[in-house]
Protein backbone atom coordinates (compact mmCIF):
# COMPACT_ATOMS: atom_id res chain seq x y z
CA UNK A 1 0.00 0.00 0.00
CA UNK A 2 2.57 2.57 0.91
CA UNK A 3 3.71 2.59 -2.99
CA UNK A 4 0.38 3.39 -4.24
CA UNK A 5 -0.30 6.08 -1.53
CA UNK A 6 3.04 7.35 -2.64
CA UNK A 7 1.89 8.00 -6.26
CA UNK A 8 -1.67 9.92 -4.93
CA UNK A 9 -0.35 11.51 -2.18
CA UNK A 10 2.63 13.23 -3.89
CA UNK A 11 0.69 15.24 -6.83
CA UNK A 12 -1.70 16.57 -4.09
CA UNK A 13 1.09 17.78 -1.85
CA UNK A 14 3.18 18.84 -4.49
CA UNK A 15 0.21 21.32 -5.95
CA UNK A 16 -0.94 22.51 -1.97
CA UNK A 17 2.69 23.60 -1.20
CA UNK A 18 3.41 25.23 -4.40
CA UNK A 19 0.08 26.93 -4.52
CA UNK A 20 0.89 28.30 -1.10
CA UNK A 21 4.03 29.31 -1.97
CA UNK A 22 2.87 30.92 -5.41
CA UNK A 23 0.25 33.13 -3.13
CA UNK A 24 2.85 34.23 -0.81
CA UNK A 25 4.82 36.40 -3.61
CA UNK A 26 3.75 40.05 -3.88
CA UNK A 27 3.40 40.73 -8.06
CA UNK A 28 2.97 43.73 -10.02
CA UNK A 29 1.54 44.25 -13.29
CA UNK A 30 3.41 46.71 -15.36
CA UNK A 31 2.06 47.74 -18.71
CA UNK A 32 4.68 49.17 -21.27
CA UNK A 33 4.12 51.77 -23.91
CA UNK A 34 6.82 51.47 -26.72
CA UNK A 35 8.25 54.19 -28.47
CA UNK A 36 6.44 56.02 -31.85
CA UNK A 37 9.90 54.89 -33.35
CA UNK A 38 11.97 51.79 -33.20
CA UNK A 39 14.74 52.07 -35.68
CA UNK A 40 15.80 47.82 -35.36
CA UNK A 41 13.89 44.84 -34.67
CA UNK A 42 13.29 42.37 -32.44
CA UNK A 43 16.90 41.70 -31.34
CA UNK A 44 16.52 44.12 -28.88
CA UNK A 45 14.04 42.28 -27.32
CA UNK A 46 16.22 38.70 -27.52
CA UNK A 47 19.17 41.00 -25.35
CA UNK A 48 16.28 41.40 -22.34
CA UNK A 49 14.94 38.37 -22.56
CA UNK A 50 18.42 37.24 -21.75
CA UNK A 51 19.03 39.77 -18.94
CA UNK A 52 16.02 38.60 -16.73
CA UNK A 53 17.22 34.88 -17.13
CA UNK A 54 19.55 35.70 -14.66
CA UNK A 55 16.53 34.87 -12.27
CA UNK A 56 17.23 31.29 -12.26
CA UNK A 57 18.70 29.53 -9.42
CA UNK A 58 19.55 26.15 -8.32
CA UNK A 59 16.64 24.79 -6.18
CA UNK A 60 17.55 22.48 -3.46
CA UNK A 61 15.32 19.42 -3.11
CA UNK A 62 13.99 19.92 0.76
CA UNK A 63 13.06 23.63 -0.35
CA UNK A 64 11.85 22.08 -3.61
CA UNK A 65 9.36 19.15 -1.84
CA UNK A 66 9.19 20.80 1.54
CA UNK A 67 8.13 24.30 1.04
CA UNK A 68 7.19 24.37 -2.84
CA UNK A 69 9.57 26.58 -4.02
CA UNK A 70 10.11 27.28 -7.91
CA UNK A 71 12.10 29.14 -10.31
CA UNK A 72 10.52 33.04 -10.55
CA UNK A 73 8.25 33.14 -13.90
CA UNK A 74 7.33 36.17 -15.67
CA UNK A 75 4.09 36.47 -17.42
CA UNK A 76 4.38 38.72 -20.85
CA UNK A 77 1.10 39.55 -22.70
CA UNK A 78 -0.40 41.21 -25.36
CA UNK A 79 -3.66 42.37 -25.03
CA UNK A 80 -6.09 43.61 -27.65
CA UNK A 81 -8.78 45.88 -25.77
CA UNK A 82 -11.70 46.56 -28.36
CA UNK A 83 -9.52 47.62 -31.06
CA UNK A 84 -6.91 49.04 -28.47
CA UNK A 85 -3.32 47.17 -28.26
CA UNK A 86 -1.33 47.25 -24.56
CA UNK A 87 1.78 45.28 -23.54
CA UNK A 88 1.69 43.97 -20.53
CA UNK A 89 4.76 42.30 -18.26
CA UNK A 90 3.69 41.01 -14.37
CA UNK A 91 6.57 40.01 -12.07
CA UNK A 92 7.46 39.79 -8.61
CA UNK A 93 7.65 43.41 -6.97
CA UNK A 94 11.51 42.17 -6.33
CA UNK A 95 12.29 42.29 -10.06
CA UNK A 96 10.29 45.66 -10.51
CA UNK A 97 13.77 47.48 -11.25
CA UNK A 98 15.06 44.67 -13.12
CA UNK A 99 12.64 44.63 -15.63
CA UNK A 100 12.97 48.35 -15.95
CA UNK A 101 16.02 48.30 -16.07
CA UNK A 102 16.50 45.86 -18.86
CA UNK A 103 13.67 47.34 -20.96
CA UNK A 104 15.39 51.15 -20.98
CA UNK A 105 18.51 49.66 -21.01
CA UNK A 106 17.03 48.58 -24.87
CA UNK A 107 14.68 51.14 -25.32
CA UNK A 108 15.21 54.21 -23.66
CA UNK A 109 12.08 56.18 -25.09
CA UNK A 110 9.65 53.41 -23.62
CA UNK A 111 7.21 54.76 -20.18
CA UNK A 112 6.71 52.15 -18.16
CA UNK A 113 3.50 52.56 -15.37
CA UNK A 114 2.41 50.13 -13.17
CA UNK A 115 -1.41 49.23 -14.04
CA UNK A 116 -4.29 47.53 -12.56
CA UNK A 117 -5.17 43.83 -13.69
CA UNK A 118 -7.26 44.34 -16.67
CA UNK A 119 -8.66 40.93 -15.75
CA UNK A 120 -10.33 41.95 -12.94
CA UNK A 121 -12.83 44.18 -15.44
CA UNK A 122 -14.52 41.14 -16.69
CA UNK A 123 -16.56 38.59 -14.47
CA UNK A 124 -14.88 35.92 -12.20
CA UNK A 125 -16.89 33.43 -14.16
CA UNK A 126 -17.15 33.38 -17.98
CA UNK A 127 -19.07 32.18 -19.67
CA UNK A 128 -22.00 33.47 -18.08
CA UNK A 129 -25.46 35.49 -19.14
CA UNK A 130 -23.63 38.22 -20.41
CA UNK A 131 -20.13 36.71 -22.08
CA UNK A 132 -18.81 34.41 -24.18
CA UNK A 133 -15.26 32.71 -23.99
CA UNK A 134 -13.20 30.85 -26.31
CA UNK A 135 -9.34 29.44 -25.80
CA UNK A 136 -6.50 27.10 -26.13
CA UNK A 137 -3.09 25.89 -25.00
CA UNK A 138 -0.72 26.59 -27.75
CA UNK A 139 1.95 23.79 -28.38
CA UNK A 140 4.44 23.21 -31.24
CA UNK A 141 4.34 20.57 -33.78
CA UNK A 142 7.58 19.29 -33.59
CA UNK A 143 10.30 18.75 -30.41
CA UNK A 144 11.07 21.83 -28.09
CA UNK A 145 14.74 21.88 -30.37
CA UNK A 146 13.17 22.66 -33.53
CA UNK A 147 12.95 26.29 -33.70
CA UNK A 148 10.24 28.19 -35.27
CA UNK A 149 10.10 30.46 -37.97
CA UNK A 150 12.41 33.22 -36.37
CA UNK A 151 12.85 37.19 -37.13
CA UNK A 152 15.81 36.75 -38.62
CA UNK A 153 14.24 34.94 -41.26
CA UNK A 154 11.40 37.76 -41.88
CA UNK A 155 13.35 39.43 -44.61
CA UNK A 156 12.41 41.35 -47.83
CA UNK A 157 14.45 39.61 -50.60
CA UNK A 158 15.12 42.48 -52.82
CA UNK A 159 15.80 44.99 -50.51
CA UNK A 160 16.88 43.30 -47.36
CA UNK A 161 14.72 45.34 -45.15
CA UNK A 162 13.01 43.29 -42.11
CA UNK A 163 9.15 42.73 -42.29
CA UNK A 164 8.07 43.08 -38.63
CA UNK A 165 5.92 39.91 -37.70
CA UNK A 166 3.99 42.45 -35.31
CA UNK A 167 2.63 43.97 -37.87
CA UNK A 168 -0.24 41.20 -38.79
CA UNK A 169 -0.82 40.88 -35.22
CA UNK A 170 -1.55 43.95 -33.81
CA UNK A 171 -3.31 45.17 -37.20
CA UNK A 172 -5.88 42.62 -36.37
CA UNK A 173 -6.23 42.92 -32.70
CA UNK A 174 -6.97 47.02 -33.70
CA UNK A 175 -10.27 45.18 -35.95
CA UNK A 176 -11.81 44.60 -32.62
CA UNK A 177 -15.12 45.70 -31.91
CA UNK A 178 -16.62 47.21 -28.56
CA UNK A 179 -17.01 44.13 -26.59
CA UNK A 180 -14.35 42.01 -28.24
CA UNK A 181 -11.09 40.84 -26.49
CA UNK A 182 -8.03 38.82 -27.41
CA UNK A 183 -5.45 38.10 -24.73
CA UNK A 184 -1.90 36.62 -25.93
CA UNK A 185 -0.46 35.02 -22.75
CA UNK A 186 3.14 33.87 -22.59
CA UNK A 187 4.37 32.52 -18.72
CA UNK A 188 7.97 31.92 -18.98
CA UNK A 189 10.42 30.43 -16.51
CA UNK A 190 14.05 30.33 -17.43
CA UNK A 191 15.33 27.12 -18.00
CA UNK A 192 19.26 26.08 -15.55
CA UNK A 193 21.81 26.07 -17.89
CA UNK A 194 22.67 22.38 -19.57
CA UNK A 195 19.37 21.47 -19.69
CA UNK A 196 19.90 21.00 -23.73
CA UNK A 197 21.47 18.02 -22.82
CA UNK A 198 19.01 15.74 -23.23
CA UNK A 199 18.40 17.22 -26.53
CA UNK A 200 21.74 16.45 -27.72
CA UNK A 201 19.68 12.94 -29.77
CA UNK A 202 18.07 15.16 -32.09
CA UNK A 203 21.56 16.85 -33.41
CA UNK A 204 22.65 13.23 -33.37
CA UNK A 205 19.96 11.49 -35.30
CA UNK A 206 20.05 15.16 -37.66
CA UNK A 207 23.53 13.83 -38.51
CA UNK A 208 23.18 10.58 -38.94
CA UNK A 209 25.69 9.88 -36.29
CA UNK A 210 23.07 7.68 -34.09
CA UNK A 211 25.33 5.26 -32.13
CA UNK A 212 24.56 1.73 -32.17
CA UNK A 213 24.02 -0.15 -29.13
CA UNK A 214 26.70 -2.55 -28.23
CA UNK A 215 26.29 -6.00 -26.50
CA UNK A 216 30.08 -6.03 -24.28
CA UNK A 217 32.56 -8.61 -24.43
CA UNK A 218 30.00 -11.08 -25.83
CA UNK A 219 28.89 -9.37 -28.78
CA UNK A 220 32.17 -8.60 -29.85
CA UNK A 221 33.68 -11.92 -29.59
CA UNK A 222 30.55 -13.37 -31.58
CA UNK A 223 31.90 -10.60 -34.26
CA UNK A 224 35.54 -11.73 -34.31
CA UNK A 225 34.16 -15.49 -34.72
CA UNK A 226 31.53 -14.19 -37.88
CA UNK A 227 34.33 -12.67 -39.83
CA UNK A 228 37.03 -15.52 -39.24
CA UNK A 229 34.44 -17.77 -40.59
CA UNK A 230 33.58 -15.60 -43.45
CA UNK A 231 37.59 -15.31 -44.14
CA UNK A 232 37.95 -18.71 -44.76
CA UNK A 233 35.18 -19.86 -46.72
CA UNK A 234 34.29 -16.59 -49.12
CA UNK A 235 36.10 -15.67 -51.57
CA UNK A 236 37.93 -12.16 -52.06
CA UNK A 237 36.18 -9.03 -52.07
CA UNK A 238 37.70 -5.78 -53.43
CA UNK A 239 36.68 -2.72 -51.48
CA UNK A 240 33.54 -0.84 -52.53
CA UNK A 241 32.52 2.60 -51.91
CA UNK A 242 32.37 4.31 -48.76
CA UNK A 243 28.64 3.87 -47.43
CA UNK A 244 27.08 6.75 -47.01
CA UNK A 245 26.73 7.05 -43.66
CA UNK A 246 31.01 7.08 -43.94
CA UNK A 247 30.84 9.89 -45.91
CA UNK A 248 31.49 13.22 -45.03
CA UNK A 249 28.63 15.74 -43.62
CA UNK A 250 28.49 18.05 -46.19
CA UNK A 251 27.65 14.93 -48.69
CA UNK A 252 25.55 13.15 -46.55
CA UNK A 253 22.66 16.17 -46.06
CA UNK A 254 20.59 17.76 -48.99
CA UNK A 255 20.81 21.37 -48.26
CA UNK A 256 17.40 21.79 -46.50
CA UNK A 257 18.75 19.20 -43.97
CA UNK A 258 22.06 20.93 -43.70
CA UNK A 259 20.12 24.10 -42.76
CA UNK A 260 17.72 22.59 -40.36
CA UNK A 261 20.76 20.94 -38.48
CA UNK A 262 22.07 24.52 -38.50
CA UNK A 263 18.97 25.73 -36.88
CA UNK A 264 18.53 23.22 -34.58
CA UNK A 265 22.11 23.53 -33.14
CA UNK A 266 21.74 27.41 -32.76
CA UNK A 267 18.46 27.26 -30.73
CA UNK A 268 20.52 24.65 -28.61
CA UNK A 269 22.98 27.19 -27.74
CA UNK A 270 20.64 30.28 -26.97
CA UNK A 271 19.18 30.77 -23.74
CA UNK A 272 15.85 28.90 -23.18
CA UNK A 273 12.78 29.57 -20.93
CA UNK A 274 9.78 27.01 -20.22
CA UNK A 275 6.86 28.25 -21.35
CA UNK A 276 2.81 28.26 -21.39
CA UNK A 277 1.43 29.76 -24.40
CA UNK A 278 -2.41 30.28 -24.43
CA UNK A 279 -4.96 32.14 -26.12
CA UNK A 280 -7.86 33.55 -25.18
CA UNK A 281 -10.91 35.27 -26.91
CA UNK A 282 -13.47 36.74 -24.86
CA UNK A 283 -16.83 38.71 -25.69
CA UNK A 284 -19.97 39.85 -25.24
CA UNK A 285 -22.59 36.84 -26.53
CA UNK A 286 -24.77 39.62 -29.04
CA UNK A 287 -21.95 40.13 -31.00
CA UNK A 288 -19.17 36.95 -30.07
CA UNK A 289 -17.90 35.87 -33.60
CA UNK A 290 -15.62 33.26 -33.66
CA UNK A 291 -13.84 34.77 -36.99
CA UNK A 292 -11.48 36.55 -34.72
CA UNK A 293 -10.17 33.57 -33.94
CA UNK A 294 -9.24 32.21 -36.76
CA UNK A 295 -7.77 35.49 -37.87
CA UNK A 296 -5.61 35.60 -34.98
CA UNK A 297 -4.40 32.02 -35.72
CA UNK A 298 -3.51 32.93 -39.27
CA UNK A 299 -0.74 35.92 -37.88
CA UNK A 300 0.65 32.96 -36.04
CA UNK A 301 1.30 30.84 -38.78
CA UNK A 302 3.44 33.17 -40.18
CA UNK A 303 5.93 31.58 -37.76
CA UNK A 304 5.55 28.21 -39.32
CA UNK A 305 8.35 26.72 -40.65
CA UNK A 306 7.44 22.79 -42.43
CA UNK A 307 11.28 21.90 -42.07
CA UNK A 308 11.41 22.96 -38.35
CA UNK A 309 8.28 23.17 -36.00
CA UNK A 310 5.09 24.76 -36.14
CA UNK A 311 2.08 26.00 -33.77
CA UNK A 312 -1.39 24.33 -33.28
CA UNK A 313 -3.97 24.27 -30.46
CA UNK A 314 -4.07 21.85 -27.79
CA UNK A 315 -6.32 19.50 -28.26
CA UNK A 316 -7.14 18.92 -24.49
CA UNK A 317 -7.33 22.38 -23.45
CA UNK A 318 -9.46 24.26 -26.50
CA UNK A 319 -12.92 24.90 -25.66
CA UNK A 320 -14.35 22.31 -28.03
CA UNK A 321 -16.23 19.20 -27.61
CA UNK A 322 -18.15 17.00 -29.73
CA UNK A 323 -19.65 13.88 -28.29
CA UNK A 324 -20.73 13.51 -25.00
CA UNK A 325 -22.69 16.07 -22.96
CA UNK A 326 -21.31 18.68 -24.90
CA UNK A 327 -22.41 22.00 -22.94
CA UNK A 328 -21.54 20.93 -19.76
CA UNK A 329 -18.22 19.69 -20.89
CA UNK A 330 -17.60 22.76 -22.74
CA UNK A 331 -18.61 25.09 -19.84
CA UNK A 332 -15.83 22.86 -17.54
CA UNK A 333 -13.64 24.00 -20.02
CA UNK A 334 -13.92 27.38 -20.41
CA UNK A 335 -13.97 28.40 -16.76
CA UNK A 336 -10.81 26.12 -16.21
CA UNK A 337 -8.65 27.94 -19.24
CA UNK A 338 -10.18 31.51 -18.03
CA UNK A 339 -8.95 30.93 -13.90
CA UNK A 340 -5.33 29.45 -15.30
CA UNK A 341 -5.36 32.71 -17.51
CA UNK A 342 -6.21 34.81 -14.40
CA UNK A 343 -3.74 32.68 -12.00
CA UNK A 344 -0.77 33.06 -14.63
CA UNK A 345 -0.51 29.91 -13.62
CA UNK A 346 1.93 27.07 -15.84
CA UNK A 347 -0.44 24.10 -15.77
CA UNK A 348 -1.05 21.65 -18.81
CA UNK A 349 0.92 21.98 -21.86
CA UNK A 350 4.56 23.46 -21.95
CA UNK A 351 6.73 24.15 -24.95
CA UNK A 352 10.31 25.25 -25.06
CA UNK A 353 11.28 28.89 -26.17
CA UNK A 354 14.88 30.26 -26.96
CA UNK A 355 15.39 33.77 -26.51
CA UNK A 356 15.44 34.71 -30.16
CA UNK A 357 12.06 32.71 -30.31
CA UNK A 358 10.69 35.04 -27.48
CA UNK A 359 11.86 38.07 -29.02
CA UNK A 360 10.12 37.03 -32.06
CA UNK A 361 6.98 36.34 -30.49
CA UNK A 362 7.01 39.14 -27.77
CA UNK A 363 8.46 42.23 -29.04
CA UNK A 364 7.77 46.32 -29.85
CA UNK A 365 6.42 46.88 -33.20
CA UNK A 366 9.60 49.09 -35.00
CA UNK A 367 9.04 52.06 -36.88
CA UNK A 368 7.29 50.41 -40.16
CA UNK A 369 4.62 49.21 -38.34
CA UNK A 370 1.74 51.53 -38.43
CA UNK A 371 -1.11 50.35 -36.36
CA UNK A 372 -2.97 53.91 -35.27
CA UNK A 373 -4.74 51.97 -31.85
CA UNK A 374 -1.41 50.49 -30.43
CA UNK A 375 -0.75 53.01 -27.32
CA UNK A 376 2.60 54.34 -27.91
CA UNK A 377 5.18 57.07 -26.46
CA UNK A 378 4.42 59.89 -28.58
CA UNK A 379 7.58 62.10 -27.89
CA UNK A 380 10.96 61.65 -27.05
CA UNK A 381 12.79 61.95 -23.55
CA UNK A 382 15.57 64.65 -23.62
CA UNK A 383 18.39 65.26 -21.00
CA UNK A 384 18.53 68.67 -18.94
CA UNK A 385 21.02 71.12 -20.35
CA UNK A 386 24.39 71.03 -19.33
CA UNK A 387 24.98 73.89 -17.87
CA UNK A 388 21.63 74.21 -15.92
CA UNK A 389 22.40 76.09 -12.72
CA UNK A 390 22.00 74.18 -9.85
CA UNK A 391 21.23 75.39 -6.61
Amino acid sequence: MPVPFYFLFKPLWMDFIICNWLGARNWVLLEVFPPKDVERGPKLMESFFSGIAGVVVTIYPLDAYCKGVLTHSFSLELVGDEGNVHFYIRAEKQYRNLIEAQIYAQYPDAEIMEADDYVARFPKVVPNKEWNLWGSDIQLVKEDAYPIKTYDKFEESITGEMLDPMAAITETLTRLTPGQHIWLQFVIRPHLEGWNRDQVHIIEKLAGRNKEKRGGVLNDLMDVLTNLLKALFTPVEFKKDEKKEDQPLEFRLTPVERDVLKAVEDNLGLNSFNTKMRLIYIGRKENFDKSYVSSFFGTLKQFNDLNLNSFKPFDESKTAINYILKERRLRYRQRKIYRRYKDRDMDGKKVVFSTRELATLYHFPDIGVKTPSLVQVESKKGSAPANLPIK
